[in-house]
């Protein structure tokens, strides 16, 4: 879709058995998000700056 909110930068990992590294960028707030997954459990968070503000990319909407 081109209308997604939620672009994938960076994976790292593969299958379901290992650990999975994903950043997402919502394209609404341009802010960060990493995602990690263990097996069949995971989580989501921002992605931080040293000073732990969150990590936003500045995103160009296609009207």
């Amino acid at each position: 879709m081109d209308n997604d909110r939620f672009i994938k930068v960076y994976s790292q990992g593969k299958n379901l058995a290992s650990s999975k590294v994903e950043i997402f960028i919502d394209t609404a707030t341009g802010v960060n998000y990493i995602f990690c997954q263990e097996g069949y459990a995971g989580g989501l968070t921002p992605l931080l700056d040293p000073d732990g503000k969150p990590v936003v990319t500045i995103v160009n909407k296609k009207n």
